[in-house]
């Protein structure tokens, strides 16, 4: 093999490699919406504020390898959503959307801490806590997760608004695409007000369990096809 074959072969490999990075790391978003529907239907419904100690230790004790098999999955699915993060701002970034790149960052890093700690409470209940003895503990532990998932909405509609405000002017989206973002934007936020004792307005409400975090996802689903439609002007990976 000639100098000048040998030359061809290396670079077509390292260009076959970027492209394999490429359409895996743009495709994240996508992984992290199936993963995150397979890690609630694997979890279960998680008791609501105030349940009494018996529903605790039954959800957590009894559903403990469960629980823990969800917590894997959940965060492994972490690192998906910040890898799409990454994608994305690496995109604004070759837009020249620097700003909105560095507010997309900053908001999943909010959210991936927030995310975690969430999935840290109900494995160490499951794994040792839960149980007779530290009912007030577990309570406690149980109702704390509902809020700080309350909490979540902020940095969730923050990343919503990076990502759309900062496609936007890169003119990878079109008003109508826009529009939907500042609404899914509005509505995250409103997440974040779910405070009332009980009904669809309380942190474990339908509100807060379902449409908000179904509205991230669908425009996580959204993004990442723009993201896979876009060609990177330069190689990010």
């Amino acid at each position: 093999m000639s100098t000048t074959t040998a030359a061809m072969a290396s670079s077509a490999s390292v260009n076959n490699a970027r492209v394999f990075w490429e359409r895996l790391w743009r495709s994240s978003g996508i992984q992290f919406v199936v993963f995150s529907i397979i890690v609630y239907v694997i979890y279960g419904h998680q008791p609501q504020v105030g349940a009494p100690a018996d529903a605790l230790v039954a959800f957590y004790g009894g559903n403990r390898t469960r629980i823990l098999v969800a917590t894997t999955l959940a965060s492994l699915n972490l690192l998906n959503l910040l890898w799409f993060v990454a994608t994305l701002r690496t995109t604004l970034a070759d837009t020249g959307q620097d700003g909105w790149g560095a507010a997309a960052t900053a908001s999943s890093s909010v959210l991936g801490a927030l995310l975690l700690l969430l999935i840290t409470i109900p494995a160490a209940l499951a794994f040792s806590i839960a149980g007779p003895a530290n009912g007030t503990l577990t309570s406690g532990l149980n109702d704390f997760a509902w809020a700080a998932f309350v909490l979540s909405s902020f940095p969730r509609a923050m990343l919503i608004m990076a990502g759309s405000f900062g496609l936007w002017r890169a003119g990878l989206i079109s008003n109508a695409l826009f529009a939907a973002g500042v609404a899914a934007i509005v509505l995250v936020l409103l997440g974040g007000t779910t405070w009332l004792s009980g009904g669809l307005w309380a942190p474990d409400g339908a509100y807060s369990r379902f449409v908000s975090p179904v509205i991230l996802l669908l425009w996580v689903a959204v993004v990442s096809r723009v993201l896979t439609r876009s060609p990177a002007t330069r190689a990010g990976w």
